[in-house]
């Protein structure tokens, strides 16, 4: 099989009802197949799938493993050229994988490429996820070509050229099967956001690059399955923006400055961590001081979490590599530059 599009699932049974018959009408003629990879939902997803969707293969998972562990117990058991990474609420139209394979095809150096996300409610316009294409600031701060905040653009075709960027959303991404396999998957330490981006990062710490291919587009509803102001999404963003820039910036350092010692590029990178960390205790007293108590402690979890899980990653392999996508400025007073 060349290509093996993946969903995963948790108590999403309205959903797979609904995409689903798109998604199998895309794959006809081509060396595709679906599969729905159940994280233990107790809506009855998994008997929808079995029931409704034969064709589908279907791999039930004996416990909620969250999008780090199920995915790399779903592709563990998937042999396929491709893999593709969707979420359940995503309505694709029928062109939408060829453009993703033809790209990966003649590009044997891209690692993962990504479709341009428009929004599900409003056609014209990107959806937040992840927009044309993931950017990162100096301090870890995700941002996207389309999206910036809570400023979204309407589609005028103005991201219609393949880009190379750092990330592509995890909501539907395309990645090669042997490099998935030669970075171990996703790391389960992040469990649910910004595994993505850690991922992509990675691979173009091994010399591929991620691109978006705006020929291919889907609609997503977006919004997950935790709200924006969730105390727990914003304990895993807080925590998982600091594993994500342990794990590469003393990488980035390396390959952009092959001069450098490894204890430079560690101590660079501690820094960089250590300033984001302050960062996060400057809003962490805007949440106390606004009343936000349960934000307030969830920052404080977060750098606890880290601290926990927190390991100095080895970097005496690496090779020069060029990443795209990384900002010297603070997005959040809107300056950048592309040096890092």
């Amino acid at each position: 099989m060349k290509t093996a599009v993946v969903i995963l699932n948790w108590n999403t049974r309205e959903f797979l009802s609904r995409f689903i018959p798109a998604l199998l009408d895309s794959l006809e003629g081509l060396d595709a197949k679906l599969w729905v990879a159940d994280n233990a939902s107790t809506d009855g997803s998994a008997e929808l799938v079995a029931a409704d969707f034969p064709s589908v293969g279907l791999i039930r998972l004996e416990e909620n493993y969250g999008f780090t562990g199920g995915y790399n117990r779903a592709l563990s058991q998937i042999e396929a050229d491709y893999y593709v990474l969707i979420n359940s609420d995503v309505e694709v139209p029928r062109d939408w994988l060829k453009p993703l394979v033809e790209w990966m095809d003649t590009h044997t150096m891209c690692g993962a490429c990504g479709p341009k996300l428009l929004s599900y409610d409003d056609r014209s316009a990107f959806e937040y996820a992840g927009a044309a294409g993931g950017l990162l600031d100096r301090y870890g701060f995700p941002f996207c070509r389309g999206r910036v905040f809570k400023r979204i653009e309407k589609d005028h075709g103005q991201y219609d050229e393949p880009a190379s960027v750092l990330w592509a959303s995890g909501a539907c991404l395309m990645v090669r099967a042997s490099l998935w396999r030669e970075l171990d998957g996703l790391d389960e330490r992040f469990f649910a956001h910004m595994e993505e981006i850690d991922l992509c990062w990675r691979m173009q710490l091994r010399g591929y690059s991620v691109d978006i291919v705006p020929s291919s587009f889907v609609y997503h509803i977006g919004g997950g399955t935790l709200p924006a102001t969730s105390p727990r999404k914003l304990y895993y963003n807080y925590r998982n923006n600091l594993l994500l820039l342990q794990n590469n910036l003393a990488a980035t350092f390396k390959a952009s400055h092959p001069g450098w010692s490894d204890a430079r590029c560690h101590s660079k990178a501690g820094w960089r961590i250590f300033l984001r960390m302050l960062l996060d205790g400057a809003f962490a007293c805007v949440y106390l001081v606004t009343g936000r108590w349960k934000a307030f402690g969830a920052v404080l979890k977060a750098h606890n979490s880290f601290r926990a899980l927190s390991r100095r990653p080895d970097i005496s392999a690496q090779r020069p590599a060029a990443i795209h996508g990384l900002y010297n400025g603070f997005m959040l007073l809107g300056v950048k530059c592309n040096k890092l």
